[in-house]
């Protein structure tokens, strides 16, 4: 194959999780792979901030399903383990409602039935009961779904009629979480997982009732020295593989003759050569504004703008000189109403007013995260995506503030004077630095029946060696499912050359 692949070059478009390991596959092929990144540094949305001695993760802070990093090291020919190390979380995650009753949520199914027979004694059995459920919607969904690009007939074939009648994709996530929990502390600990890929629980098939599985049957993760490492050991690889990377360039256009990619135009106007393009910008921005006119068909444009964004996220960023006793690594902080929170969001398009605000405190297990007796905050709630005429500017300054009051409210007393870094980041900035679709984080959502099946693919149809990679395409967002997007494109092209 690498005898086969020597010379042909490979153009990615992006630094992001999708771009870099498609990066690195496609060079482990003998391939010639160049990256054009539109920033400054790799990583896409997975970036850090280090300031004042504080470092944050600015994107992912789970790490899940670990076996499909690994895969993609053994394809590579390297270990893993000579790039980074990940460890355990206990408790996975700390939750916080507002009859101030705390639920420390653990790997350990005793310690954990312990913790849940605190608040819910007769929803022990429910709960391990829903996970059992979530287990087998797992294993009639990941073959058929998640590790299978869907894109020919040869694929289709692996989907099992009767498996597709019990994926419950014709009930909402909160229907059947309603229907087997009685307890409402964890129906709204279940419906929770939904905002992993930018949805809302009450619109979202029940299908994704399959995302517990995956971070409490299989675990949940944290990468030793911040999640960034992930970056920045695909980055390391790729460059020992012999990829090269070029920052701060722009792609205006991918070029296309004949229905077959020729390259792609920067902004400055330079024009390089390749044999395919692997798109790891959003894919609604690729089909919408980087395919050379009359690429594809105006009503395949038009179809494509129609399709409903996922939520996007307003962050706050807070180095402080203080640590607060109840906080553990991970925590969430329910709002009262949870369905009322996702109508504002995605029907009313405005930030909600009693927000579940989550809160990652990575210096509780890494102390080098944060000066001694400090802890670094990176608060997370989520947002619209970019609507109509709002003011970011001054919904950040107001918003940030109200979050603030909320946070010390719900029991971090003295946040505001223990603040001595900053930052926030709103929809417009997911917007403008990485053209992320109306300034979504995960590109579509899944608010309907089928939208969770039918993400962009990852070969665009009617272009030859055209490629999508990332959280915007098939089959979704997340670290575990962006690397499978890039398996997919390497699979998708060894088709076509067949």
């Amino acid at each position: 194959m690498e005898i086969e692949n020597k010379g042909k070059h490979i153009i990615v478009i992006g630094a992001g999780l999708g771009g870099l390991a498609a990066a690195c596959l496609f060079a482990s092929q003998g391939y010639n792979v160049s990256v054009y990144e539109k920033n400054s540094t790799p990583g896409g949305k997975m970036q850090q901030l280090i300031k004042k001695g504080y470092r944050f993760d600015t994107g992912p802070s789970l790490f899940t399903m670990p076996f499909q990093l690994q895969k993609l090291f053994d394809l590579c020919g390297e270990k893993m383990e000579s790039y980074l190390h990940y460890t355990d979380l206990e408790p996975l995650t700390r939750y916080f409602f507002q009859d101030d009753i705390i639920f420390d949520n653990y790997l350990d199914k005793q310690v954990n039935e312990r913790e849940i027979d605190k608040f819910a004694p007769k929803s022990v059995d429910e709960y391990n009961n829903f996970l059992k459920r979530a287990e087998k919607l797992y294993n009639k969904t990941s073959q058929a779904f998640l590790f299978n690009p869907l894109y020919s007939l040869k694929d289709f074939r692996k989907l099992k009629y009767f498996d597709f009648l019990g994926i419950d994709a014709f009930s909402t996530v909160s229907q059947k979480v309603d229907k087997k929990i009685s307890s409402p502390h964890l129906r709204q600990f279940f419906k929770r997982f939904t905002t992993y890929n930018g949805s809302s629980p009450y619109k979202a098939p029940a299908t994704l009732n399959v995302i517990p599985h995956v971070e409490l049957n299989q675990g949940g993760f944290y990468i030793r020295g911040g999640m960034y490492r992930i970056v920045e050991s695909l980055l390391n690889l790729g460059i020992k593989l012999g990829v090269e990377f070029h920052y701060n360039q722009i792609v205006h256009q991918i070029t296309v003759k004949r229905e077959k990619v020729r390259g792609i135009v920067l902004k400055n106007g330079t024009h390089v050569k390749s044999d395919a393009v692997i798109a790891n910008s959003d894919a609604t921005d690729t089909i919408l504004n980087l395919l050379a006119e009359g690429a594809i068909s105006n009503s395949r444009k038009a179809k494509q703008q129609k399709i409903e964004p996922s939520c996007s996220g307003f962050v706050i960023l807070m180095g402080c000189k203080k640590r607060w006793s109840q906080l553990r690594h991970h925590n969430v902080f329910f709002s009262k109403d949870y369905e009322k929170e996702f109508k504002e969001i995605f029907d009313e398009k405005h930030l909600p007013q009693d927000p579940t605000i989550y809160v990652a405190n990575t210096s509780w297990s890494d102390p080098n995260d944060a000066p001694v007796n400090s802890s670094n905050l990176f608060v997370l709630v989520n947002a619209p995506y970019v609507y109509e005429n709002q003011d970011w500017e001054e919904l950040s300054e107001r918003y940030s503030g109200f979050l603030i009051e909320e946070l010390e409210r719900r029991g971090l007393e003295g946040l505001e004077k223990a603040i001595e870094v900053f930052e926030i980041i709103n929809p417009k900035d997911f917007l403008e630095l990485y053209r992320s679709n109306r300034g979504s984080i995960y590109g579509t959502s899944s608010n309907d029946k089928f939208s969770a099946f039918m993400r962009p693919k990852n070969k665009l149809r009617g272009i030859q060696n055209l490629f999508l990679v990332g959280g915007s395409t098939h089959p979704g967002g997340g670290i575990p499912l962006v690397l499978q997007s890039a398996f997919n494109a390497l699979e998708l092209m060894k088709r076509s050359k067949t």
